[in-house]
């Protein structure tokens, strides 16, 4: 599990670069940070935390990415707040989030691909955890938000069954489908994380499987594999078959393309009524690209939304039976390396429908593209899950660099 360092040293990393990264929104003084950490025991205890700036927090600022909130100080924490303190983490600051948990860039780099986005939504959760400026952070993710920069960034990222780690407190961007996510260096300390915070029985066994069977598609509603994807799947597969495990190939089931499709309808009809203050009263401080997200999401008729809903629960019970006989899909994390720049956070085509699955997902480090930069590879697992995912992503992350 994670070397706690001293605060002194956490907070002297965090005032030595994140002037250039950027990953965080707010950060604890010193003394501070040292009376909060002194009534803190559990698991956790010693470890610093950084949290994502769409989580409501007490003792610091909250502005969920947008200057609408300013001079936002909630009296409250989110519950997934609560949980890192009953556990014993120290919340050391506030992570840079987008617009909301939408796609208008944070300002946050990519330490480990300089001169490209970090993506998002939960952009310094991902770039603090890569820079090694914390240990553990946490993230959310509606379409792509956790599993895309945890690929971008080369860190390991978990997207957990819908409503295991609690979303009250959150700023809500879709209440059908936003997902707290969690952040680590590695997939061991990601099912620690998570086992801490949900009280769950997820940390990794000591004795691991070897006999896993993955599932493999042979195509894809949302797109083709680009080369840097090809090459990472490719690595990936030699790797789990090198290790024991069984992959199996099959073409994507006709109900993947219909979440997939259901999922724009059902964020989009939500997201107008969850940002319906901001909208009618802040439109003016909105970004050009929510603003017109949201005007084209109010197209959206409720008819449209009920069948939407209709086919996410069909999709659902359609995914529970396909899954039987197989412990896990393999599939890319993100459509490719990490995009140059930073005027886009990259897109969630490669996860949107998982998500709308409400299915654990797992950013498994260690596979690059073909310009060398960090190629994650999602394994999903089945709804519930989750110790398996986990298991098996720490199983293909050690078979890794076997594989080339």
């Amino acid at each position: 599990m994670p070397n706690p360092s001293t605060l002194a040293d956490t907070l002297a990393r965090i005032a030595a670069q994140d002037p250039t990264l950027h990953a965080f929104a707010a950060v604890r003084g010193l003394a501070d940070a040292l009376r909060e950490q002194s009534r803190l025991h559990g698991p956790l205890a010693g470890l610093a935390v950084a949290v994502k700036d769409i989580f409501d927090t007490a003792d610091l600022p909250t502005r969920y990415g947008s200057p609408i909130y300013a001079h936002c100080e909630p009296r409250t924490d989110a519950v997934i707040v609560g949980a890192l303190r009953r556990a014993g983490a120290l919340v050391i600051g506030k992570s840079a989030t987008t617009e909301f948990a939408y796609l208008h860039p944070a300002a946050t780099h990519n330490p480990r691909a300089p001169g490209h986005t970090p993506g998002g939504s939960s952009a310094g959760s991902a770039a603090a955890v890569a820079a090694g400026l914390v240990p553990l952070a946490v993230g959310s993710q509606t379409g792509g938000s956790v599993i895309r920069p945890a690929s971008y960034c080369g860190v390991a990222g978990f997207k957990p069954s819908f409503g295991l780690l609690p979303t009250g407190g959150m700023k809500c961007f879709s209440w059908s489908l936003d997902t707290v996510g969690l952040f680590a260096p590695d997939v061991g300390q990601l099912a620690w994380f998570a086992q801490a915070l949900s009280g769950h029985p997820l940390a990794l066994d000591k004795a691991p499987r070897d006999d896993w069977v993955v599932r493999v598609l042979d195509d894809y509603a949302w797109g083709a594999l680009s080369p840097s994807q090809h090459k990472a799947m490719e690595q990936a597969q030699r790797a789990l078959q090198a290790a024991g495990a069984r992959v199996q190939r099959l073409p994507a089931p006709a109900w993947l393309g219909a979440a997939f499709r259901a999922h724009d309808r059902i964020q989009g009809f939500e997201a107008v009524r969850a940002l319906a203050r901001e909208l009618d009263y802040h439109a003016d401080q909105l970004s050009p690209l929510l603003r017109d997200y949201l005007s084209g999401a109010m197209q959206v008729q409720p008819g449209d939304y009920a069948q939407a809903l209709r086919t996410a629960a069909q999709a659902r019970a359609q995914c529970a039976e396909w899954m039987h006989g197989c412990d896990a899909v393999l599939t890319p994390s993100a459509p490719d390396e990490a995009p140059a720049g930073y005027a886009s956070t990259g897109a969630s085509t490669w996860n949107r429908a998982w998500t709308l699955l409400h299915l654990p997902c797992v950013n498994v480090p260690g596979a690059t593209g073909v310009q060398g930069l960090p190629m994650g590879l999602q394994l999903v697992g089945a709804a519930g899950a989750d110790q398996a995912c986990l298991q098996l992503a720490a199983f293909l992350e050690a078979a890794l660099p076997t594989a080339g």
